[in-house]
């Protein structure tokens, strides 16, 4: 993981260098409609309102859960009595990046769509109350942490969120017995780069033409720093889109060469 100096050092790289997120300069038809539609759409949506008030009593709550920590690439549980408030600070996409979720699922309506990393539910349920017609496959670790991410679903009465708990070694394939194919993925369960390579990888084979790949913390560290150009050197990988916090990845072989973008956000 890289300091906090190394990675404002990297975003101030990044912002120098980045398109301006208004589209001048982008002969990209598609990303020009991204950026446009999606990225600036500045509407003040229903579901933002409900969703945030559930983030703040998350925020405020000082209860102390058990927490099993199946460490990096070990079998061997950890378990660690956490305050709720800190795990949500942490570990939750902030504000402005989970309202995009929502406007990316809502622009280009997938059908079914796939979290590695459920957390406390914000982002799912952001995914979800954008595309009610779509089933959210979401998978979560750690059992105290799915229990009350399903308890803010039936609060926010979300009821197209399936979530799937335990290891992700024994939940990914009790997914693909569920699944015929997959429109939207959001990565944001592990920040190493072999797992997220063998994630992207595995998932790779339930995608369609139009299925959007979005992977979290891209320049976090080193790792996913390797992981991101692997992924992005990939044959099957079309077209990408770098918002330094998040990374976007088209596979749609409708695009006749590749193209990689950095624009900020």
């Amino acid at each position: 993981m890289y300091s906090p100096f190394q990675l404002t050092k990297k975003y101030i790289r990044y912002y120098f260098t980045a398109s301006n997120g208004k589209g001048h300069g982008i002969h990209s038809p598609f990303v020009f409609d991204f950026i446009k539609f999606v990225l600036n759409d500045r509407k003040n949506y229903s579901c933002y309102e409900t969703i945030e008030a559930a983030r703040e009593n998350l925020l405020s709550n000082r209860s102390l859960i058990d927490v099993e920590d199946f460490g990096a690439g070990s079998a061997v549980i950890k378990t660690n009595k956490r305050i709720i408030a800190k795990i949500a600070a942490s570990s939750l996409k902030p504000k402005k990046f989970s309202q995009l979720l929502f406007r990316i699922s809502q622009y280009y309506k997938p059908a079914t769509i796939v979290e590695l990393g459920t957390s406390f539910g914000i982002s799912s349920a952001y995914l979800a109350c954008a595309n009610p017609a779509a089933t959210v496959y979401t998978l979560e670790g750690a059992g105290s942490i799915a229990a009350i991410a399903t308890k803010n679903f039936e609060q926010l009465n979300l009821q197209n969120i399936h979530l799937l708990g335990g290891d992700f070694r024994e939940s990914l394939p009790l997914l693909f017995r569920r699944i015929k194919n997959i429109d939207l993925v959001f990565l944001d369960g592990n920040h190493r780069k072999e797992p997220t390579l063998q994630y992207f990888s595995r998932l790779l084979d339930y995608a369609v033409a139009s299925t959007l790949f979005i992977f979290d913390d891209i320049h976090w560290s080193r790792e996913m720093e390797e992981a991101w150009t692997e992924v992005q050197q990939d044959s099957r990988v079309t077209l990408t889109i770098d918002l330094f916090f998040i990374g976007l990845v088209f596979i749609n072989p409708e695009f006749k060469e590749k193209q990689h973008f950095k624009i900020r956000f």
